[in-house]
């Protein structure tokens, strides 16, 4: 299977799932039932998130120890680094500011007048742990194994920034051949996500009809006001990442967004960052840009850049309050802004992980947390637009530090999925790449 038919296999996966879902759950004798047949439909979407996973760690370590190795001046990284992170907070400053205009203009709760819920409704949402003393302990690995083992990617992030400023200052002599070998890994991590990306349309299929087979096609229209307010919302941080992304690379903006094609359609199908990670990755590559910049930026980004994330957690901080009729000041909506700007950090690209950030600060502005609970039903449909945005978000994040670097080259001239060796080279395309 060639890369260029993925992404229209994805979209024909989608619709399959979606007719499968639909007669799935109108055939099901009652809800039970239906559970039953939408969790064996879900082993398919498991078993891609599972090969997803088995690869993201190998990916990052080899792709930024690589990268940052290779630059072999410290000055480099840093400024690259320095570069990242004012993408980063310019891009969650924008997220979280649209998220608090767009909730008071469209005000998606007005209206429902809930009584208040009891005091432990939501006691099965772990939030104690999510503070900043832990969080940034929890950035240093206690173990680089343990880190790989569990798939932490801030963790892993963290051990391979040693490891590759550690490598670049002996690369010249006993370090060589270990670059060399990293190196080599990156490119066998390369052709095993190929692999893996082929089972992407039945992961798709499977993430789809089995959200459809519980709740029914109904389930779009239930919260259709709080699912319209939120695509709209996540509409418009497009057009505001997208004109930065305009700012910096003109019209090559456009050619990006084609190229991501594929990545975006995975990362709303499955609603998990992590699961477009590789291909990210790949299409970048194919775009133009220097491995060197991909592989140290776009990790940074899933830990820092969650941009669609970012917006849906003071989205729905006032999706709450609105639904409960508790009234919020400018000044309390301007510090939960800047409380969500530190606790957003470091959500994990995975379904999900910014409800626990939302659940975890509500109560600071005495909003109830299971007031999260009622989004539940529709949240796999609202992070699906939140991840997408997520996935966008970084991709732009890296070409633009790319492009101040002067680190985007000639893109590839075909989207096929070619890893044959050149006759004159003896290298593939991506070792090509790699090498300029």
């Amino acid at each position: 299977m060639t890369m260029k038919r993925l992404p229209t296999l994805i979209f024909i996966a989608m619709l399959l799932g979606v007719l499968a879902g639909t007669a799935a759950h109108h055939l099901a004798p009652d809800a039970a039932t239906a559970k039953s047949i939408a969790d064996h439909l879900s082993i398919l979407t498991d078993v891609f998130l599972r090969m997803i996973k088995m690869i993201i760690g190998p990916l990052v370590f080899a792709t930024l120890v690589s990268g940052i190795a290779g630059m072999g001046d410290g000055r480099a990284v840093g400024r690259i680094g320095l570069k990242a992170m004012a993408w980063f907070l310019a891009a969650s400053i924008t997220s979280l500011l649209l998220g608090l205009v767009m909730a008071n203009l469209l005000a998606p709760g007005h209206g429902m007048n809930l009584p208040l819920p009891a005091a432990d409704a939501a006691s099965s949402l772990k939030t104690g742990a999510l503070n900043l003393r832990d969080f940034i302990a929890h950035m240093f690995p206690k173990s680089f194994v343990e880190a790989m083992a569990t798939n932490e990617i801030l963790q892993i992030v963290v051990f391979s920034l040693f490891f590759g400023f550690a490598l670049g200052t002996v690369k010249d002599g006993v370090g060589k051949p270990v670059l060399q070998g990293i190196d080599g890994l990156g490119h066998v991590m390369l052709k095993v996500t190929n692999y893996v990306m082929a089972f992407a349309p039945v992961g798709v299929f499977g993430a789809i009809s089995a959200v459809i087979t519980a709740q029914g096609l109904g389930v779009l229209t239930v919260y259709a006001k709080l699912l319209g307010s939120l695509y709209l919302a996540l509409a418009l941080l497009w057009v505001a990442l997208i004109a930065g992304g305009y700012f910096f690379l003109g019209r090559d903006i456009f050619r990006l967004i084609r190229q991501l094609r594929a990545p975006l359609m995975i990362g709303f199908a499955t609603a998990s960052s992590e699961s477009a990670y590789p291909k990210v990755i790949e299409q970048l590559t194919r775009f133009g840009v220097k491995p060197r910049i991909t592989g140290f930026v776009l990790p940074l980004g899933y830990s820092f850049n969650l941009d669609g994330s970012i917006m849906y957690t003071s989205f729905a901080a006032l999706f709450v309050a609105q639904v409960y009729g508790i009234q919020l000041s400018l000044t309390q909506q301007i510090t939960m802004l800047l409380v969500l700007l530190v606790t957003s950090k470091g959500i994990a690209g995975v379904p999900r992980a910014s409800l626990v950030v939302v659940a975890a600060v509500l109560p600071m502005f005495g909003l109830p947390e299971a007031g999260i609970l009622l989004v539940l039903g529709i949240d796999h449909i609202l992070d699906m637009g939140r991840t997408v945005t997520n996935v966008l978000g970084n991709a732009i994040a890296t070409t633009v530090v790319a492009k101040s670097e002067g680190a985007i080259g000639a893109p590839e001239l075909s989207d096929e999925d070619d890893t044959s060796p050149d006759s004159n080279t003896g290298l593939t395309p991506v070792q090509v790449l790699a090498s300029k």
